[in-house]
């Protein structure tokens, strides 16, 4: 007897007819609605123009390439779980892919089975930090000092005034929130924030951090010498 579908709407950008035949295969066995776009600039416009709950996105695609679909989905501050593929295995493709914002990284060839467990903790993920699907509720309003996180609409303000902040300053930004006066190591926010299988990339953690405190007052955050980062009560 199938299983029954989990509601999520994914879309699949990916060039290469074979894999993307292959992930839209399996994805559809689990999830209910599975979209292929197999063009750089179509994919960012359907990203763009329609609600999805996940994003499989290769880099190397014809007319936009992933980075740049990943760049510019962050800067309009839209919040949508991202999962990159690249043929490539390059330090620099992963550290660009990390920067820039997408929450999770595999190389082909890859595990269909690997790949549907990280597609499900990302889901997990997103639902833990509030962005299926909730709607807005007073409580859902942490307030310290001047500073202002909405959980649902994730807006954040400091004395009334909009913070613009990517998905995953936000992500940083709200764990901190809600464990203020906690240390954490870097290597402790990469496998809460971004996910299993970033070792290796606490410089990830390091300019994010720096960006974070660029747009809010820089005393929110403070570095632990020697440990971390944590987040005090009043700037």
């Amino acid at each position: 007897m199938n299983q029954p579908h989990t509601e999520a709407r994914i879309l699949v950008i990916e060039d290469e007819a074979d894999i993307a035949e292959l992930l839209c295969l399996h994805l559809g066995d689990v999830y209910s609605e599975i979209v292929h776009e197999s063009d750089g600039e179509a994919g960012l416009a359907r990203a763009m123009a329609e609600p999805w709950d996940l994003l499989v996105l290769d880099i190397r695609l014809p007319g936009i390439d992933g980075l740049e679909i990943c760049r510019r989905l962050r800067t309009e501050n839209q919040y949508l779980p991202i999962l990159m593929l690249t043929a490539k295995t390059t330090e620099l493709d992963r550290v660009l892919g990390l920067e820039i914002g997408a929450d999770d990284y595999m190389s082909k060839p890859f595990s269909v089975v690997e790949l549907i467990a990280r597609v499900k903790a990302l889901m997990r993920r997103a639902s833990a930090f509030g962005n299926l699907h909730r709607a807005g509720r007073a409580k859902d309003v942490i307030k310290i000092a001047d500073l202002s996180i909405d959980t649902s609409s994730r807006n954040v303000s400091q004395a009334g005034e909009t913070v613009e902040l990517t998905a995953k300053e936000f992500d940083l930004l709200l764990h901190f929130a809600k464990h203020p006066n906690k240390v954490f190591r870097r290597s402790e926010l990469l496998d809460t924030v971004w996910g299993y299988g970033h070792e290796g990339y606490e410089h990830t953690v390091n300019s994010h951090i720096n960006r974070l405190r660029s747009k809010i007052h820089p005393g929110y955050i403070v570095t632990v010498w020697g440990v971390g980062y944590k987040m005090v009560t009043t700037s």
